[in-house]
């Protein structure tokens, strides 16, 4: 029996209006001090008909805030400032939960706050550029490798993050394990060139993400916590290697035993990415027990067909978020979808942001 996108449903102990997630997008409207705008409420309440919204990535720690203008869960300021925007999704009836992303190397000194470093697992940098609000464009810097207090201090700060998250009202957050960002800096082979307890075989570099992620559920609930993985990807100098099946494998069969509530797993083959293998798929829907989200230019027809075939729980849609407050409405009355512009994706202000209108 079909089982319709647009109906009601559950993920673990939540209960969702509807299969369909808004995905996280960064989108830079935070103030310079990290903390969430006015706008932001408006931006996130207007799509809060979605069944859940995983907001953009919010930086645990001033270490960990690589990007111009994204904001942080590390102080009361930033907690409540958040509050009004949990506050006008749950409005909608939406569930929300707040994505950690913890940047490492991918970041300049220009986009973090005073007395911050930037680190990685090893002192790798990345090739090409990033933007900043003072200089323009920059190269990468050289990480400092990660010490064992600095390894300590990063999972301390996700947990705090991620309590800080549960006090602005958040139901829950998803660690961001993937896109190159630290937590998948530890899984690389490429970007992890550990000798120490750290790195080296795949159980080694398994350690970092299996640890922050027990500690998290240790702190709010294995039901509070879910998972963003991007096997097969390459944003920000990420690349397949030989052991990547048999590392998110090992990864899913150790967040099962952790008890997080879902994996979230992206395909950005459509943006040239090599495509995730449908062997590969199908070992990870059996390997991992309770919600499975994917996302990857999906739309109403295809996440329907991808929920019917068993392939997922949820379906997750980013950019026609953007333009379409009123996405699932649009969705399910067949009505066309408004274009957003590339061109506001991460400029200050309402514009390109909070000001798409919905249909009528």
């Amino acid at each position: 029996m079909t089982v319709s996108i647009f109906e009601p449903t559950t993920m673990g102990p939540h209960k969702l209006q509807n299969r369909v997630v808004m995905n996280p997008m960064t989108r830079s409207r935070a103030d310079a001090d990290a903390v969430p705008t006015p706008i932001m409420a408006d931006y996130y309440g207007q799509r809060g008909t979605a069944g859940l919204i995983v907001t953009e990535g919010i930086a645990p720690s001033p270490n960990g805030r690589g990007y111009a203008r994204i904001p942080g869960l590390w102080n009361a300021a930033q907690v409540a400032a958040w509050k009004p925007v949990t506050a006008a999704v749950h409005a909608k009836g939406g569930k929300i939960f707040a994505q950690l992303m913890h940047t490492g190397r991918v970041s300049h000194l220009g986009n973090m706050p005073a007395g911050a470093k930037i680190v990685a697992p090893s002192a790798i940098a990345l090739a090409g550029q990033m933007y900043t609000d003072s200089e323009g464009m920059q190269d990468y810097p050289v990480p400092q490798a990660m010490t064992e207090a600095d390894i300590q201090q990063a999972k301390a700060e996700f947990v705090t993050a991620a309590k800080n998250a549960i006090a602005a009202g958040f139901d829950g957050v998803e660690l961001h394990a993937a896109n190159g960002y630290l937590l998948e800096q530890f899984l690389s082979p490429d970007t992890n060139k550990r000798s120490d307890d750290w790195g080296g075989s795949v159980a080694k570099r398994l350690r970092f993400v299996t640890e922050v992620a027990q500690a998290v559920v240790a702190a709010i609930g294995g039901d509070k916590v879910g998972i963003r993985i991007s096997p097969y990807g390459m944003a920000s100098g990420m690349a397949a290697y030989p052991e990547v099946d048999e590392t998110y494998l090992a990864l899913a069969a150790a967040l099962d035993k952790a008890g997080l509530v879902y994996v979230h797993l992206v395909d950005h083959a459509a943006m040239g990415n090599p495509a995730i293998p449908d062997g590969f798929r199908a070992n990870l829907r059996a390997a991992w027990p309770r919600t499975l989200i994917i996302g990857g230019s999906l739309d109403a027809i295809s996440g329907q067909a991808a929920v019917d075939a068993g392939r997922a729980d949820l379906i997750g849609l980013g950019r026609a978020f953007i333009a379409n407050p009123d996405l699932v409405a649009r969705m399910k009355a067949g009505a066309a979808l408004a274009a957003p512009d590339p061109a506001t994706f991460y400029t200050p202000g309402a514009k390109g942001y909070s000001d798409y209108p919905a249909l009528g």
